[in-house]
Formats: structure tokens, sequence, C-alpha cells
């Protein structure tokens, strides 16, 4: 025990000063050369170049907190639905969560020069989230009730993948009869962005997806007891119907406001929990939660890394591309190694 212990700790450690490191890397390379000096006096506030003191504090600074968070959102979510589900490729993405919130904000950005909100504003905002969150909402209770009916998690997973290319297919005839303005913003809107995020957005940011976490530590005991089937857990006292609400309420909020604020990125949610279980040897979600956030988090900064010193080549990369190919090939090594395991 205490062997697994040190593990934990040394892991923990480990991964914590990759997080830091990465963070400080993203904060020092971009397409604007600061000195390393520099960029330690902006963050305390002693830099004498007003542009560099903007630079950090206003755009990469706010940009890697988005990352920490948003990796941390979808880590998260992603562990939760596979848990629930009992399913290692159950995810927001491939239950059609993201896509529930894409189509939320594709309404809701078609319908702006109808309704008369100017792109940008306070409420075209605040209505682009309310609307991923909607939309969110609406698939995930929709997959929760049919599993209330349908036993086979794989039957589950396949109705999830089916929602997910009908939506696709309405927001493709949404896009087709929108205008070219609209278009235009919902298509760079799908391609991800961890800069899109303001400061004041980010207040809301945060506080969705830290109700989110703090509704998924609630639900520890209840994921729990879930590895073990629902008939299991619910002899042994574990009320299924409130378990399942506060999962999806976590859920809703994680994917959804990820999703509206950042765009649909896919793979963060499906893969980490994998990296989480793989690294840390644990089905104890005491361990693994927080293991899969800093997974998670670390994940999405090393992308917000990666893109910035591709950018330095003057090309820049939709951070979608970026999470692809780091997911892919953990989800394709879990696929192999359970297969050889049967």
């Amino acid at each position: 025990m205490m062997t697994q212990r040190r593990l934990h700790t040394t892991l923990f450690t480990v991964l914590t000063l990759c997080l830091v490191a990465a963070a400080f890397g993203d904060l020092l390379l971009g397409t604007t050369h600061i000195p390393i000096d520099e960029v330690w006096a902006s963050l305390v506030g002693k830099s004498s170049n007003a542009n560099y003191t903007k630079i950090i504090n206003e755009l990469r600074l706010p940009k890697i907190i988005v990352a920490l968070i948003a990796g941390v959102a979808l880590a998260v979510s992603g562990l939760q639905m596979q848990t629930m589900f009992r399913n290692p490729l159950a995810g927001p993405y491939v239950l059609g969560i993201n896509s529930g919130a894409s189509l939320g904000v594709a309404l809701f950005t078609l319908a702006q020069p109808i309704i008369g909100i100017a792109s940008g504003g306070v409420l075209a905002r605040f209505g682009i989230t309310g609307m991923a969150w909607i939309g969110s909402a609406a698939i995930l209770l929709v997959v929760m009730m049919l599993s209330r009916k349908i036993k086979s998690v794989s039957v589950i997973l396949i109705i999830g993948m089916m929602l997910s290319s009908a939506i696709s297919a309405i927001v493709g005839v949404l896009q087709y009869m929108g205008s070219e303005e609209s278009l235009k913003s919902f298509v760079v809107w799908t391609m991800g962005s961890l800069s899109t995020v303001t400061r004041d957005d980010l207040v809301v940011f945060a506080t969705a997806v830290f109700v989110g976490v703090a509704l998924s530590v609630m639900a520890i005991k209840p994921l729990n007891m879930l590895l073990l089937g629902e008939s299991n857990a619910r002899t042994m006292g574990l009320n299924i119907r409130r378990s399942r609400i506060i999962i999806f309420l976590s859920t809703t909020l994680l994917a959804g406001t990820v999703t509206a604020y950042c765009g649909p990125i896919g793979f963060i949610g499906l893969a980490m929990p994998h990296l989480a279980r793989f690294t840390f040897r644990t089905a104890d979600h005491r361990v693994l939660l927080p293991a899969t956030m800093l997974w998670g988090g670390f994940s999405m900064v090393l992308c917000s890394l990666i893109a910035d010193i591709v950018a330095r080549g003057s090309v820049v990369l939709p951070v979608n591309t970026i999470t692809a190919l780091l997911g892919v090939p953990i989800i394709i090594f879990v696929v192999i190694r359970n297969r050889n395991r049967q």
C-alpha cells in the first residue's frame, strides 16, 4: 500500500512539474519573442516594457488559463461518461454531447442576423453559451433516458454516434441556408480556439467549470460504486437516480461550457482518463479524478504550446487538429490493449 501511495505521490509531483513547465514554455514562446526575464517581470508587475506586459497578461496568460480549465473539464466529463456507461470508448464527443452543443450554437449563430443581435456582443456571447448548455443537456438527457431502457452499453454508444451523425446533418443544412457572415462565424468556431475567451468571459467560463468539477467531486463515491454495475450499486444503497442527475449536470456544465467558448474539441475527454488509469494503475476515483484533471490540464496546455511553436513558422493550426494528433494514438493503444486482454 505504501508503495502505491509513493507511486501516486511521485506521479502527481511529476505531472504538476510538467504542467508548470509547459505553461511557462507557452508564456515564453509565441510569434513575438520576449526575453525570459521580461516574462517573469511582466508576471510580477515589474516590467518596464508596456507591450511585453500586455502580450503576457492580456494574451498569453489568459490563453494558458483557458487551456488548463478546458483540459480539466473535458477530461473529467470523459471519465464520468466512461464510468457511468462502463465503456472505455464513451465520452462527450462519442455520445453526441459535443454535437448537441454545436447544434445549439449553430441555431443561435444563424439566428443572430434575424433577431438583430450583434455578433460578438454581450447578449451574443451569453446566448451562445446558453444554447451550448441546452444542446449538450438535451442530447445527454436522451442518451440517459435510453440507457434506462436499453441494457447494452454498446447499443447506447451506437445510438450516441447515430445522434451525432444526425445532428451533423442538421448542422450541415443550417450552414447551407445560413448567410455568408453567420456561416463564416460558425465555421471558425468549429475549428476550436483557446484565444477567443476574453478576460470578462473567463469569469463565467471558470465559474461554470468549477461548479461542474465540484459536482464531479460529490460523485466520487457513486462513481466508485457504479464500477460494480448499477444492480450491485443499488443493493449497496446507492440512489441511482440522484447519482445520475449529479453526473448529468456535471457533464453538461463541463462539456457544454468548453464547447461554447472554445469550440468542439475532441479526443481529450476520451483519451485522458485512459492515460490516468494507465499511469496511476487504479480505478479508485479518489485518485483517478485528480489524476485525470492533471492529465487533461497538462495535455491542453501542451497543445497550446505546440500551436504557438508551429505559429512561429507562420502556420496557424486549429486546436482540434493538435488534440486529434495527440489523442488518436492513445485511443488506438487502448483498443488494441483491450482486445489483447479478451
